[in-house]
């Protein structure tokens, strides 16, 4: 049974005395104010819970509405679905809808009081980790159930959106949180060196190799390792990387000496993986291998709750001595602003905005967002030529301006123009590289930079 729960107000929707009363029994057992109405609407009129189970019985709304209603409210808190065991297709709505997690009729007493500690976990303070939207929680609540096991995960996110600081939170919560937490980015090590750097390698094993070096799953044996932009990765290494989790051991490149492993692997990336195993160009074997839990962190457009407390956390970090805060126009441009490069490109603004700041408060003027520059319409208008205008296109126009400007602005320098949209600099290629063949002249856009 799960100890130490924090004492907070719970309300518990639920039409059936019969049903509710073993449940509120509990939960004041356990020290919780529980507050017990039998409909949506009377639910929706309570606001000091900080915790709510909802029933998929009520009876002048569904759950899904409910939680729709309820999410509107400046300060929402935790909702938790109750639906019956043949209600998965509700409980999926419930989550859609922005229920944090949801329970299936029946259930026994002690994995309510194990979701409400997960909950719970996610209200206390987290290093580097802010997370005000329901969506966030959400994924921090899968997280949190992830970290209880020792199976493999898969991150999945646009560049930019936090993926490694989602990988270390699994670990932190983990039975293996005093272990090593070792990240590789596996598209920062060039192709040729990426097998011995993660697996190590003995004298002479190749030119170079004037001794013997442990490779990067050694480091991490009993903790948990974590393969960034593992899409990048050669067939060559995926088939070795394969065998590795296969076999829970590891070979040094040159030697025939077979090393045990106890770790946990976490894999990220922002390529769609299923994707890239139609195409061939992933490891359909592998891909298993590394999809036993998904995570994915939404982009930081689709949780615009997280946007100010973010800027807030990155204020806190960067500023001197001095106070500072966010003026009301610098809220409202934040919160507009579509964010392509996500939580770096966020935190390279505040960065920049700490700077130019002429006061105690950043201005929208000193967050100094990108806008629209006709030159780069111009030309992107022209690439196009007379081809449609659909929603597709549109999107992409918009993209492909955005790039520009960056380009622009650090007078054609990849490295900087890559930081600055959260992307990798091959990545930024590959963009480069599509908007050449939509005819994009880059050198007329941007100059001879380009």
């Amino acid at each position: 049974m799960p100890t130490q729960l924090m004492h907070k107000d719970i309300l518990f929707v639920e039409p059936c005395d019969i049903n509710a009363a073993p449940i509120i029994d509990l939960l004041t057992e356990q020290g919780f104010s529980v507050t017990h109405v039998k409909t949506g609407r009377a639910a929706l009129l309570q606001d000091k819970a900080t915790i709510s189970l909802i029933s998929s019985a009520l009876p002048d709304m569904s759950v899904r509405e409910w939680i729709a209603c309820h999410q509107r409210k400046s300060n929402p808190g935790v909702a938790i679905a109750i639906v019956e065991q043949d209600q998965g297709i509700l409980a999926a709505e419930a989550m859609k809808a922005g229920a944090t997690d949801y329970l299936l009729r029946p259930f026994e007493g002690a994995q309510l009081l194990s979701l409400i500690q997960r909950v719970e976990a996610l209200e206390k303070p987290m290093a580097n980790i802010v997370a005000e939207s329901w969506r966030s929680k959400q994924v921090l609540q899968l997280a949190h159930r992830a970290a209880c096991t020792s199976a493999s995960v898969l991150v999945t996110g646009e560049s930019g959106t936090g993926k490694e600081v989602l990988a270390r939170y699994v670990h932190d919560q983990s039975p293996r949180s005093n272990q090593p937490f070792v990240a590789v980015n596996c598209a920062a090590i060039p192709e040729s060196m990426l097998e011995a750097v993660l697996f190590g390698h003995v004298k002479g094993a190749f030119t170079g190799a004037t001794g013997s070096q442990s490779g990067k799953f050694e480091e991490a044996n009993g903790g948990t390792i974590l393969l960034d932009e593992i899409g990048e990765m050669s067939p060559a290494v995926q088939a070795k990387l394969l065998r590795v989790l296969q076999e829970r051991e590891v070979e040094r490149v040159g030697s025939h000496k077979a090393i045990a492993l106890d770790i946990r692997v976490i894999a990220a990336t922002n390529k769609d993986l299923r994707e890239e195993v139609r195409k061939g160009q992933f490891r359909e074997d592998l891909y298993y291998r590394l999809d036993v839990l998904p995570l994915h962190w939404p982009p930081l457009r689709d949780r615009k709750e997280d946007i100010l407390p973010i800027s807030q956390f990155f204020i806190n970090k960067y500023k001197e001595h001095s106070n500072c805060h966010l003026s009301a126009d610098a809220e409202q441009a934040l919160c507009h602003y579509h964010w392509p490069g996500n939580i770096r490109e966020l935190e390279n603004v505040i960065q920049r905005a700490l700077v130019m700041r002429h006061g105690d408060y950043i201005t929208a003027h000193d967050l100094m967002l990108p806008v629209e520059l006709p030159t780069a319409s111009v030309a992107i208008h022209q690439g196009m030529g007379k081809q449609g205008m659909g929603h597709v296109e549109v999107k992409k126009q918009a993209e492909f301006q955005f790039i520009l400007e960056k380009l622009r602005q650090f007078g054609g320098n990849r490295t900087k123009t890559a930081d600055a949209l959260g992307v990798t600099t091959r990545a930024l290629r590959y963009k480069l590289a599509a908007m050449r063949e939509q005819g994009i002249d880059l050198q007329s856009a941007i100059g001879s930079a380009a």
